[in-house]
């Protein structure tokens, strides 16, 4: 999210709260700076260094106190530190984990100013999650909101896989961001054009899918619990060409042989997953 992004949404929405949940690329002073200090700041989740500088505010000002303000306060110890310090408040929590599943993690968080020399200053709240099995390794988020709850600022930090898994899908299945026009600005129509034609697709199989429920096709060597997208482009696909007048293009039944259903089954299967 570029300058100029940012600030085209917070005037398109200028009353409502902003959340912009990002990867570790997003996590400079900068851009953070620019969104906690709008006229009504942008709030911004995404990963910290557990190694970051991070200092106390800057004190007070003394009255007739000479020379430039202070931009912080005394050094704090790096998150690093707060892993094996046995001070640390740890807390164990359940959290909705990726695909829906529940997890036992160990939270801890505080707040504190991110500084680096020739940067703006950032006021963040920190939050540690580190996992008692073991199973992957201790990660440390952000949020320039400092009154969010820690579990709050997890839940939707995790909500950033969906967003993920989207652009991943539109990429391979719908040609998002392979599009051969000459022009920009045809580019940009034909990418909003794409994304709603995923949003459209997932409605519909969802539709099809209350109506009657459908399998994901699954190869030998991995199991799918859930339908994915490929899977839901393939069913629409196929309801289409068997449903859809638009597809028959034989004026009468005596024109041609019409295909046993099992030699038109597996083929129409095996189109509906072709890309």
């Amino acid at each position: 999210m570029g300058k100029a992004n940012r600030l085209f949404i917070r005037r398109w929405l200028p009353e409502r709260d902003l959340v912009v949940v990002a990867d570790s690329g997003y996590s400079a002073r900068d851009l953070l700076h620019a969104c906690q200090h709008l006229a009504k700041p942008v709030t911004v989740i995404t990963r910290l260094r557990l190694d970051a500088a991070l200092y106390e505010p800057a004190p007070p000002r003394e009255t007739g106190q000479m020379g430039r303000p202070r931009l912080k306060g005394k050094r704090l110890p790096p998150l690093t530190k707060q892993l094996s310090d046995p001070k640390t408040g740890w807390q164990s929590t359940t959290i909705i984990w990726y695909q829906d599943q529940e997890k036992n993690v160990e939270v801890a968080s505080g707040t504190a100013l991110w500084y680096h020399t020739g940067k703006p200053p950032v006021a963040i709240r920190w939050v540690l999650i580190r996992d008692p099995a073991g199973k992957f390794d201790t990660q440390a988020l952000l949020c320039t909101n400092l009154d969010i709850a820690p579990s709050q600022i997890i839940a939707w930090f995790i909500l950033r896989w969906c967003l993920e898994v989207t652009f991943q899908e539109v990429r391979l299945h719908l040609a998002v961001e392979t599009q051969k026009q000459w022009s920009d600005l045809a580019i940009f129509r034909t990418t909003a054009i794409l994304f709603g034609l995923f949003t459209i697709l997932a409605l519909v199989a969802h539709d099809l899918d209350q109506q009657e429920s459908f399998s994901p096709r699954c190869a030998p060597w991995y199991l799918k619990p859930l339908p994915t997208f490929s899977d839901a482009l393939a069913k629409v696909r196929e309801r289409l060409w068997r449903t859809s007048e638009l597809f028959d293009t034989s004026s009468s039944d005596h024109e041609g042989k019409q295909i046993p259903v099992l030699l038109l089954d597996p083929f129409i299967q095996t189109l509906g997953y072709a890309t």
